[in-house]
């Protein structure tokens, strides 16, 4: 009976949706986006189909992420979205309900919680978990937790970045501030408006930064055209922008990035301090990938910092592997479930 249940992981991210089916891995990668008809409020498109429709839909269609800082902005889009890409992993039609373990961030509220295992069970799960990011992307990035020393995870979302210390299996202290990706994406944003007259979306905004963002000087800076709406003529306009400017204008986010894990280092006993120091600091999520993060946080903190081997995925494949332990899972105070009746 048990080995007929499906077994699911899921990544429930702000910016990006990761499902991890028990014995075959990552099967579903798709952005937290769904596309809806405003008048019959019918789920018309899920995941990159309709990300691709963000600023260009009708007025009768809007795309919209339920998902914002790491927990849910809107119910029942968000209950919809699970429910469609639930079925699109394991079909429509089955017999046994799937067990479903979810990520949420460290910060999160008991309220917030509660939905997320409410929409889980309401999208179709038997039985809903949940599983703390910075523990799964610990489990994930494959360090070993369950040995008495610390590990410490840095995991940089689209919402939130995590930062948790780890021993024997354990959150020894944690720390979630609400700036990731999409809080990057806002800077680019206001940046380009201010300095250059420039109005552009979150698409565009997200291309200069996986183009040409960066957190530390470069040996070789680039540039980039941006195309976008003239804000004084109302008329489309390419501007050039370089990595230099960008880099300043990121920097409100990532030092609230980097201040906040020198605060938790700070508040971390000794002896886990020591084993850090050895470890070394571990990066996590998509804002792992931004050029010199590692480099500037091993600068500021004077600890050897690292980036994980595919920091998108660590939390989807620890959520994974955390299926394994399905009875530490349910025993475990820290974690509330809701069963299927």
């Amino acid at each position: 009976m048990f080995s007929l249940t499906p077994e699911l992981g899921i990544d429930l991210g702000t910016a990006n949706i990761l499902v991890y089916m028990r014995g075959k891995g990552i099967v579903l990668r798709e952005p937290s986006v769904v596309a809806m008809s405003t008048s019959t409020k019918k789920v018309l498109a899920v995941g990159e189909e309709a990300r691709m429709m963000i600023g260009r839909t009708p007025g009768n269609i809007v795309a919209i992420r339920p998902m914002s800082e790491g927990v849910i902005a809107d119910y029942t889009t968000t209950q919809r979205m699970l429910e469609h890409l639930i079925n699109k992993v394991i079909g429509r039609k089955r017999i046994f309900k799937p067990r479903v373990l979810v990520c949420v961030p460290s910060g999160v509220t008991s309220v917030e919680r509660r939905a997320v295992l409410q929409a889980a069970r309401e999208a179709g799960a038997g039985e809903a978990y949940t599983i703390e990011e910075p523990m799964a992307a610990a489990i994930g990035a494959g360090l070993p937790i369950s040995n008495p020393g610390g590990n410490m995870v840095v995991d940089i979302g689209g919402g939130t970045t995590d930062i948790a210390v780890i021993s024997l299996e354990g959150i020894c202290i944690s720390r979630s501030l609400r700036v990731g990706g999409n809080k990057m994406d806002e800077v680019i944003m206001r940046h380009i408006k201010s300095a250059h007259n420039l109005m552009i979306g979150d698409r565009t905004a997200e291309e200069i930064k996986i183009k040409i963002g960066s957190a530390y000087p470069l040996e070789e800076e680039m540039t980039m055209d941006v195309r976008g709406r003239d804000l004084v003529a109302g008329l489309p306009r390419t501007v050039q922008v370089t990595s230099v400017e960008i880099r300043e204008a990121l920097a409100e986010p990532i030092t609230q990035i980097v201040e906040r894990v020198k605060a938790v280092l700070e508040q971390t006993p000794p002896e886990l301090s020591a084993d850090i120091i050895e470890r070394g600091v571990w990066l996590t999520g998509g804002g792992a990938l931004l050029r010199g993060l590692d480099r500037l946080l091993s600068v500021a903190t004077d600890i050897p910092v690292h980036v994980a081997e595919d920091p998108l995925s660590c939390v989807a494949i620890g959520t994974g592997r955390a299926l394994e332990e399905f009875p530490a899972i349910r025993q475990s105070e820290a974690r509330q479930f809701v069963s299927g009746s």
